[in-house]
């Protein structure tokens, strides 16, 4: 797959009569007391990739800090528990406002609370939208994971090495091909999209269908950069494009996101809001591209 060339074509000018519902309303779920960053990095990956509407849930005692920052994002406070993550009471007012939107992004900084880690399989579980799952939203299923296969919209996971072997079992994979062959197995066995994150990330589907992407660089090896992917490929998703293809393109573009930033602030000094930053420096590399 020419990663640019499809980019570019899915990409074009947008035309005048078009609102913000067009380009996908996103329901971002993230966040816990002492973890609120993650809920910023998504959202605003999210609308700096083209997503029309952004809202994030919260712990409701989140709400106003992060409004103040959020300024582009609409808030949704949720009933937390008294460590200030999300409890089980959150669950019907999460599935109740997903109804009225495209997708759901989950996981990003929501705490191993047992509680928490309850509530997101309930909403994963009940989920009839396309459904991306990171971070504390895959710790979720460790032990768990068959319930994947009940998940009704096949469901998009994004696993660093680490949270793969967790939830998938097995041994770190020792070279690139066994890690390709691995991402396969697993996608066609659990009828998954999975972004398998690393160097050279491995993007697999259902159908064996497999890309292994040549974007990024080591200084992306920082806290919030798993974050940021998720609220890319969000966006993607809020934008009709297909899942596979949609999460090759967010793998691309956050890579060649972090290149950019690399070259401005040096790997050592790349933090994930430069990704973020050079995400409108990316779209324009790509759509320049003959």
């Amino acid at each position: 797959m020419n990663i640019p060339k499809e980019l570019k074509r899915h990409f074009k000018r947008r035309i005048p009569q078009t609102h913000k519902g067009d380009y996908g309303r996103i329901f971002v779920v993230a966040g816990s007391v002492g973890m609120s960053g993650a809920c910023y990095l998504t959202s605003a990956a999210a609308l700096r990739t083209g997503a029309g509407l952004v809202t994030v849930g919260v712990p409701k005692s989140l709400l106003l800090p992060l409004t103040r920052k959020m300024t582009e994002a609409m808030m949704k406070g949720l009933p937390e528990t008294k460590e200030g993550s999300l409890s089980l009471a959150a669950q019907k007012p999460v599935s109740s406002f997903l109804k009225t939107q495209d997708v759901l992004a989950i996981g990003p900084g929501l705490s191993q609370n047992s509680e928490t880690q309850t509530v997101i399989r309930k909403i994963v579980l009940g989920s009839q939208k396309p459904t991306v799952i990171d971070a504390d939203g895959l710790n979720a299923f460790v032990g768990k994971v068959s319930l994947l296969k009940k998940v009704a919209a096949r469901p998009l996971l994004t696993p660093h090495t680490g949270e793969f072997i967790r939830l998938f079992g097995g041994t770190i994979p020792k070279s690139d091909l066994e890690r390709k062959q691995r991402a396969i197995e697993v996608a066609k066995n659990f009828k998954i999209i999975l972004v398998l994150k690393g160097h050279h990330t491995v993007v697999a589907s259902p159908k064996g269908h497999v890309y292994v992407n040549t974007t990024g660089n080591p200084g992306m090896a920082t806290a919030g950069s798993g974050d940021v992917l998720t609220g890319i490929i969000a966006a993607m998703l809020g934008q009709k494009i297909e899942p596979f293809r949609a999460a090759c393109f967010s793998v691309y573009l956050h890579g060649l996101a972090g290149d950019l930033a690399a070259k401005e602030k040096g790997e050592a000094s790349l933090v994930a809001s430069d990704i973020i930053n050079c995400i409108p420096k990316a779209f324009q590399n790509i759509l320049r591209k003959k």
